[in-house]
């Protein structure tokens, strides 16, 4: 999805919902053998499809809202907020000005809106944690409810894993971060041409690279990094915090592995992120501190500010 206009990706998202809605019309006046015209009734409906029960709204109608389904319990959600649910479920959690900047474009009063539809739904719950330099901060996360929904849209491509919930609340700030660090690589893919196609949080990755490990044995580890986009660096497969696939200008599929790198990493730990060959982000005021570590082991890295 693009990061760098909301405004198209907002189009390419109610361009599929009236997509599905058309499909979903066109089921229920399916004709029977003898000339009548079918009519489903929402409960009769498959519950995996989306269920839209008006017109999806003009693209200048700002706060209207469709209503989507989840069995028979309908929810009633804006596109944008529905595009923050699509987000919180990529990221897990995400500092709510972020999501803001990024998804509402400084649109203060319709985040608030929204924000307070889906948490008085029961889809998106509220947390507050310390941030950098012990500053609280807002951040927002998917229910369980609100996964289950997200799901039965299917607006997003089974390829995606979604996730819900808040985990420890120092792991819950570094998912927040790493949405940041994501706006920041997808511009710089997209600037280059690039269209991205799937987000991978290091949970996916360390599952799946742990799976083939048990399959196939340890003596399989260069050939189970080369399918997951990873290097072997002293008989290990570092894991990087996330790995981003995307299409280049070319069309080819490609991948980049970025790490967040904060104060509490070790330096051997920043070692083998920059044998491994991952983009290194720092938060600010930190990039010159970790350039001193890997000087010190003869390594070199791309190092990036958040």
């Amino acid at each position: 999805m693009s990061r760098l206009d909301p405004a198209r990706e907002l189009r390419d998202f109610l361009d599929a919902i009236e997509a599905r809605a058309e499909m979903a019309r066109e089921l229920e006046q399916t004709p029977h053998q003898d000339g009548r015209t079918q009519t489903q009734s929402s409960a009769s409906r498959h519950p995996e499809k989306p269920v839209v029960d008006r017109e999806v709204p003009n693209r200048d109608s700002g706060s209207a809202r469709d209503v989507f389904y989840d069995r028979a319990r309908g929810y009633q959600i804006s596109p944008s907020g529905m595009r923050s649910m699509i987000e919180l479920g990529k990221f897990r959690a995400i500092a709510e000005n972020d999501l803001g900047k990024y998804v509402y474009s400084g649109e203060s009063k319709l985040l608030a809106q929204d924000v307070q539809n889906l948490v008085r739904q029961g889809l998106v719950r509220r947390g507050r944690f310390q941030g950098p330099e012990a500053s609280p901060r807002e951040l927002l996360t998917l229910t369980k409810r609100g996964l289950r929904l997200l799901k039965a849209t299917r607006v997003v491509s089974d390829s995606q894993v979604l996730y819900s919930g808040f985990v420890k609340p120092r792991e819950a700030n570094h998912d927040a971060d790493l949405y940041r660090l994501y706006q920041k690589e997808a511009s710089r893919i997209e600037q280059q041409g690039g269209r991205i196609r799937r987000v991978v949080l290091d949970f996916e990755i360390k599952r799946k690279v742990n799976r083939d490990i048990a399959k196939l044995g340890p003596g399989a580890r260069p050939e189970i990094a080369v399918r997951h986009g990873l290097q072997v660096v002293r008989n290990k497969i570092p894991i990087p915090d996330m790995q981003i696939e995307y299409e280049s200008r070319d069309g080819d599929m490609s991948r980049v592995n970025l790490e967040l790198v904060t104060e509490h990493y070790r330096g051997r730990s920043v070692a083998e992120k920059a044998r491994a060959g991952f983009s290194m982000y720092t938060p600010r005021g930190e990039g010159d501190k970790l350039r001193r570590v890997l000087d010190q082991q003869e390594l070199t890295a791309e190092i990036l500010s958040l």
